[in-house]
């Protein structure tokens, strides 16, 4: 049997190399990142503006008479 003080230190040791890879693994992640910020810099896009309403509130008749049958005729097919 293996006593409690070695298992003990078999535990510590374990837990020590887990943490310092995961130490390692983030260190590098970050390094990687930064390096890859470096190389390809964000370029700046220009935001389009929005389109400015127009100050007409008039609709076009025809277009009203085209929409009002479009619906009649839907109705009709649904019933």
């Amino acid at each position: 049997m293996v006593s409690l003080t070695e298992q003990l230190s078999n535990a510590l040791s374990i837990m020590i190399m887990g943490m310092g890879l995961v130490f390692v693994f983030l260190s590098l992640l970050i390094i990687g990142i930064n390096l890859v910020a470096k190389l390809f810099p964000v370029v700046p896009v220009a935001i389009p503006q929005p389109l400015q309403p127009t100050t007409t509130t008039e609709i076009d008749p025809v277009l009203v008479a085209a929409i009002t049958s479009a619906v009649h005729q839907y109705r009709k097919q649904v019933r």
